[in-house]
Formats: structure tokens, sequence, C-alpha cells
């Protein structure tokens, strides 16, 4: 976590005074020198891993070391049959990589694509830029939702509000005046200005930030936690279990070396899950991509994991349900107000606001301001969600001054107003309604401007619903998410667009001015209603608390500086691609196609990974449990350890390998569950005891059964037998609920471990020959009760934990 406390006071009693403004920016001459001079916001902002850190993430680790050492002693020692334990894992460890970088080039891609894009003036004309191409004194523009990009001093401003919460914590905006220092990572929350780059490059907060924000990243993950959980003990077992083996097979059997060694380094090799890492990785990049493709940036990879363990998501009205778009549908006059005169104001109105909202754009549209203007505009204020209204003033074509107000209707009006009772049924009918109210005198800051304005006209807004969002809702509701509808226009008409959608709870409306402020009986209140109106940028990141505490995972979206404080506080936060540049920045999902109908499919592509990961970790966990099982009772009896390596690479490929693979990558709508660990060790640790102990009944049944010349070969074939046949067991158990394609895949496997013992050549390659038919039957009858036994243990897991 970057320290803010010391580093962001931006006015250093030994900096140089503030440069002095320049209003038309730099020149184009300027800006190459200063490039020259490396003056240059040039810090690369990584998006994913670079090529050195996947392979090094994927070759150098604690159990490929291990394994490497024990394949390069193999390949001295014992036939190539024995050492292809490491040519698995090179193929492995190479598709990991390629998975992941194929994930960093779609990454990487995407960020292109959602990247913020600056207005900066040069030669007096204001373009676009990409941030990398800012440069010291660049004269940047700002205005609502736009991100500081870069350190920087405000020269011009027109009620400009920055938010500097990301930095210092504080939710409340702070009034920039000119010669004001303004810091990246802050944003803009009403007004608009500009300022001149200070620090550019390294030496602003932006690096530092915009590593934080979007790096490529496996952390704060259970899922991965949690198999770094495993792996730490499973280290624990190994280490004294390989001592132990090692001290049996070499000092205390008096054994051909080379025969010895074999055995040994075939009992280490299987207690290490070294699969479930790099499958890990594989399915978390190959999820990347799917997404990707659907327009989605990932910013964090756990939040692929995070959005499928959501079970409340809060959505904001505006970009969410609705289309950016309003159309005005009705202007109604009040008090007698002239109708033609109050359009005249409301074409005034759009010229006032050089950033409009998408209600204002709506006027816009319907009031297009005319070749030569007949009024002038003399103030303006902003709309602020804060507010809820904004202002400007006039002097109109006769000379008159005059100044308005326009906004929402019930903070403009007192409560006992006849008026609302109209607009309460317009609401009712999904529709938006702001008042257009006329300030007494001309000075829109006057304390009491907006409580002593005259009411004029209502100006009846039409939203356009996303045609996709009652399909998603609808998604949500079957998923049993809990959806809320969070928004700062009247409630009524937010209940109303989400019945048209088809919420569930819908009616259930509050205003959220009536909000009780108490965290629990806030949090009682949330889970009660599903719509929720007027609510403000810090009520929303309340709410969001509140509904953390009854430990539920939150997810919000939105698309507007007023849901920058939700989303950077909930578990998941997720962007509109059009969204502000401050949204995008502390979302850990960005919908490029700004599309709330892709929401389906991250949740989708989160339970796929963590159902199936769950599932084959069971696979890679029974197999270690197993064989520091059998080691440790080879270890107490004093007998050959009972495999070679050839023997166990052959299971593990056809029992685990091979299968978990596709199983990993297959469909899986399951609910996320919590406690990752404790649910796959529920049943590798019984399953790892049966086969073990089934596996060394056979060894030691086979071992009066043979004797003389090949005996131990022929000892070894019997138990790897019942080993495959438990381990194939497994196998069905996890591939359930049967489909085609598992069916076929099992049935496959077992037909590749037939081929085996059937085909001379391979007989002789993986040392495996079934002799006679009374200890081949024996292995299968052990290995068909010990299935037996399988199945009434999971079952009984299963009811008594659940799956």
């Amino acid at each position: 976590m970057i320290d803010a406390g010391a580093e962001l006071d931006p006015v250093h009693p030994m900096e140089p005074p503030p440069p002095p403004h320049r209003p038309d920016g730099l020149t184009t001459a300027e800006v190459a020198e200063r490039v020259a001079r490396g003056e240059v916001n040039d810090v690369p902002v990584r998006s994913s891993r670079s090529l050195t850190e996947i392979v090094r993430a994927n070759v150098l680790t604690r159990f490929n070391l291990i394994i490497g050492v024990l394949w390069v002693i193999m390949l001295f020692v014992a036939p190539i049959q024995d050492s292809l334990f490491g040519f698995v894992i090179v193929a492995n460890t190479g598709i990991g990589i390629i998975q992941e970088w194929r994930a960093k080039k779609t990454l990487d891609s995407l960020a292109v694509i959602g990247e913020a894009k600056p207005t900066v003036r040069r030669d007096g004309a204001a373009a676009e830029i990409s941030t990398h191409e800012i440069v010291l004194g660049d004269v940047i523009e700002l205005g609502p939702g736009d991100k500081v990009v870069v350190d920087g001093v405000v020269a011009e401003a027109d009620s400009l509000e920055v938010d500097e919460s990301l930095l210092t914590g504080e939710a409340d905006p702070v009034l920039k005046r000119p010669g004001d220092p303004v810091m990246s990572g802050s944003f803009v929350v009403a007004g608009g200005g500009a300022f001149t780059a200070t620090k550019v490059g390294r030496e602003a907060y932006a690096a530092q930030l915009a590593e934080e924000a979007s790096r490529f990243t496996l952390v704060h993950s259970e899922l991965r936690s949690g198999i770094s959980t495993i792996l730490k003990y499973v280290t624990w077992m190994m280490v004294p279990t390989a001592i132990g083996l090692i001290i049996s097979q070499l000092v205390v059997k008096d054994n051909n070396f080379k025969d010895s060694v074999a055995r040994t380094v075939g009992g280490i090799v299987p207690m290490i899950p070294e699969g479930l890492v790099l499958l890990t990785s594989v399915a978390f990049a190959i999820g990347v991509v799917r997404l990707g493709r659907k327009q989605c940036l990932v910013q964090e990879l756990p939040a692929i994991e995070g959005l499928a363990r959501v079970d409340v998501v809060c959505l904001d009205k505006t970009g969410t349900l609705t289309e950016g778009g309003m159309d005005v549908t009705e202007v109604r006059p009040l008090n007698g107000s002239d109708e033609a005169y109050v359009e005249e104001v409301l074409r005034a109105f759009g010229a006032s606001d050089p950033r409009p909202n998408a209600s204002l754009q709506a006027i816009i549209d319907a009031y297009p301001q005319r070749e030569e203007a007949a009024w002038t505009v003399t103030d303006a204020m902003p709309f602020s969600s804060a507010r809820k209204y904004s202002g400007a003033a006039f002097a109109e074509a006769d000379g008159t001054a005059s100044a308005w107000l326009l906004g929402a209707p019930d903070v403009l009006l007192s409560e006992d107003d006849t008026t609302l009772a109209e607009i309460e049924q317009l609401n009712q009918q999904g529709l938006r309604v702001l008042l257009l109210a006329r300030v007494q005198g001309d000075d829109l800051d006057a304390p009491g401007a907006a409580a002593g304005a005259a009411p004029t006209a209502l100006v009846v807004l039409e939203q356009r619903l996303r045609p996709d969002a009652g399909d998603t809702l609808a998604y949500f509701a079957d998923q049993n998410v809990a959806t809320k509808v969070i928004s700062g226009d009247n409630a009524v008409s937010v209940g109303a667009v989400a019945g048209k959608l088809g919420l569930a709870g819908a009616e259930n409306t509050l205003d959220a001015r009536r909000l009780p402020t108490d965290p629990d009986e806030m949090a009682t209140a949330m889970e009660q209603n599903a719509v929720f109106g007027r609510v403000t940028p810090q009520q929303k990141r309340d709410m969001v608390a509140a509904l953390q505490s009854r430990g539920h995972t939150v997810a919000m979206t939105g698309d507007g500086v007023n849901d920058v404080l939700a989303l950077k506080d909930a578990d998941i936060g997720v962007s509109m691609g059009s969204g502000s540049e401050a949204t995008r920045a502390v979302a850990q999902i960005v919908l490029l196609n700004n599309s709330f109908a892709t929401l389906p499919s991250v949740v989708a592509e989160g339970r796929r990974v963590i159902g199936n990961i769950t599932r084959v970790a069971t696979l890679f966990l029974t197999k270690t449990v197993y064989s520091v099982l059998l080691a440790i009772l080879v270890v107490c009896t004093q007998v050959e350890y009972p495999f070679l390596p050839r023997h166990l690479t052959l299971l593990s490929t056809l029992t685990i390998g091979v299968p978990a693979f596709f199983l990993a990558l297959a469909p899986n709508k399951e609910r996320a569950q919590p406690h990752f660990v404790r649910r796959v060790m529920r049943y590798a640790i019984p399953s790892g005891v049966i086969a073990a102990t089934a596996t060394f009944t056979t060894y030691l049944v086979a071992r009066h059964h043979y004797s003389g010349p090949g005996a131990l070969d022929a000892e070894t074939s019997a138990a790897t037998l019942t080993l495959f046949l438990v381990s194939m067991w497994v196998l069905a158990i996890i591939a359930r609920p049967y489909t085609w394609w598992r069916i076929g895949l099992v049935a496959a496997m077992g037909l590749g471990f037939l081929i085996v013992l059937v085909v001379p050549w391979l007989q002789d390659f993986f040392a495996l020959k079934l002799v006679g038919t009374t200890m081949p039957w024996t292995a299968v009858a052990i290995a068909v009760a010990a299935a037996a036994l399988l199945e009434f243990v999971w079952r009984w897991v299963g009811r008594r934990f659940g799956m």
C-alpha cells in the first residue's frame, strides 16, 4: 500500500512557484523540446506481467525445483520411462506459460481500449491524447468525472470541486481555485477548469497509483490463498516422509542401488501436487481470454472469482438499467408561466454548461441553441450529486437579469407543496421529472437561494431502458443473488423503471433521506427493500458497508463520479467503459461494451473456475494423501516401495492430469462456496486413505502370493491395478453429474490403461504385467470394496457437511 501521507503535500516549501498560466497551452516545438529532455509522462502502465515474469513464475517454483533435481537423478540411474514425470512437468509448464501469455495479450489490448484520454491544449487547440504523451507544462482541461492524471496547479476554475478521497480518505469534495494544487489520482465531481502539469512521469503520484490499480495479479484470492495453505502443509508432510523413505529404501533394504533410488523417487514424486497451481493459473488465464472476447476488461484476476461469490449486487440505475440518453417528453408550465418563455429559459440553460449531463443533454436536444443567442450566460453553477440541482444566471434579450435552478423537485420544493402529488404520478410511470425554478434576485450562491426559488415549470424526461437489463436481472434472481437498485433519482420513479424490467421487490422503495444512520438499522433496511432513491455518494458507501457487516459479499456497478466511493469499498467494483475515468480507475472489472448484460458471463466464468478447481484439487490432493500414506506404511513395514516412477506417471496422467485439464475448463454453474481448503480436504483425506489402504493391502497379499524371480514386478502390477481402479472411481465421482463427454472422458482413461495391459511393448515399457488370474482378480475385488467404501464416505460427508 502506498503511503500518501508524506508525499501528497504538493506545495513543498523548497519547491519553485507555480508556472504562469498559458491559456493556449504549449506549442508543438515546446512539446518536442520537453520530450527530448525526458520531461514526459512516460511511466509504463503495466496491465499485466511481462513475459520474463510469466516464465519465472511458472518455472521457478518450489516443487519444480524438487522435481527437477529428482528428474536429473533419474536420468542417470534408471531407464527413460522412469523419467517421464519430468517431461510431463516441462509440457505442463509450457502450457501454463502459453496460456498466461495469451491472457496477457488480451489484457494489454483491452487496457489500451479503456485507457483514459485527457484533453490537452496545444497550439491554442484542445485535443485528446494518451496519458503517456503529456509533458511538463501541458495545460489539461477538466470536467465532471475526469481524473487528474498528473500532478499540477489549477489555472482555471469554474465551480471546480475535486474529490481527493482516493488519496486522503476524506469524502468531502474540495473546492479548487486558481493556484491551488491538484494531485493525480483525484477526480472532478462538479464544475470544470484546467490545470498546468507540474510533475509527470515517475515524479507524479499517478505513476504509483496506476501501478497499483491495474496490475495483473493473482493475490487476494481465497482460491489462491487456499491452495498456498494446502501446499504449505504438503511440504511439511513431504519432507519427513521422504527422508524416512530414503533411509528405508537405501539403508535398511539391501537392494540394487539404482533400483532403490528409482523406487525412492517413485515414492516422493507423487506427493507433490505440482499440477494444481499450474492448472489454477491456466483456468484463470483462460477466463481472462474468454471475458476479453466479450469486451470485459478484468483489471484484477481475483475479480472473476470474487464476483462469483457475490450474493448482493448494487446497481446504479442510470447507465446500468437505463441507457445514457434521455428524451424530453413534456414541459408543464407552473403558476401561469408562459410556455414560450419557459422554452427560452431551457434553451439558454443548455448553453450554460460546456459539459452537460444526460438530463441537460436531453433538454439541449429538445431545445437547441439558435445561431445568434438572444440570452447571455452571466453565471453558472454545475450540477452536483450532493445538491441535486444546477443553476445559471442570464442577461435576457431585453437586458433583464434572471437566475434559475434546475433539479430534483423534492429537493427544491417544500414537503407540503401540492405540485409534489402531480410529480408523484409521473414518477409512478417511470418518468423522470426536473423542476425549473426562478431564484429571487440573480445570486445563485445566496444563502437560501434554493428554498426561496419560485417553481416555474416541470420538465418530464423519459429514460431509455437497456433492452438486455431485464434478462440480466432475471439471471441474478435465478442465481439467488439479491439485486439492490441505488440511485440519486426519485425512489418511486426508480422503482417504476425497475418494475418495468421485472425486478423482484421493485415495489419496496425507500427514500434514502429517511434511511436510518445506525449501521445495523441501515443493514436491516437494505435487506428489506430493493430500490433506494435520493441516495448521496456518502450514503452509497455506507450502504455497501452495512451490507458487508451482515456477511454479504457485495458488488457495486456504476459509471458516474458519484459511484466511485462505493465502487472502491465494495468487494467487487464494476464500471461501464463509457463511465468516468475515476470509476474505471477504481473498478476491478470494466465493461468496455457498456453492457450490463455482460455481468452474467463474468459470474459464470468465476463459478466455472471456482467449482472446477475445487473438483480437480480433490483429485490432486487425493494423490498426495495416498502417496504420503503409502510411503509411511512402507517405512513402518520395511518393505520395498511398490512403485517405480513410470507406474505413478501413468496413473497420474490417466486419473488426474488429462481428466483434470478437461474438467477444469468445463462449464460449471454451481454457486461458489466459501472455505475452499476445508471443503477439498473433507473429500481428499478419506479418499486418499481408502486408496492407500486398498493398494497396500493388495501389495501385502501379493507379496505372500508371489515368490521367486520377478515376484516384485508381479506384486507391483497387482498393486498398480488396485490403485488405478480406486483412483478411477474417485475420478468417476468427481466427474458427476454425467454428460456424454464426461462419460467418454472416464471411459477413455480406462481404455488407455487397458491398452497398456494388453499391448506387449507397452507392458515392457511400463513394467506392468499381470501374472496369473488369482491375484489380478483379488486386486479387482479389493478395488471394488474400496469403491463401495468411497461411495459411502462421499455420501456421508455430503450429508454431514454439505457438498
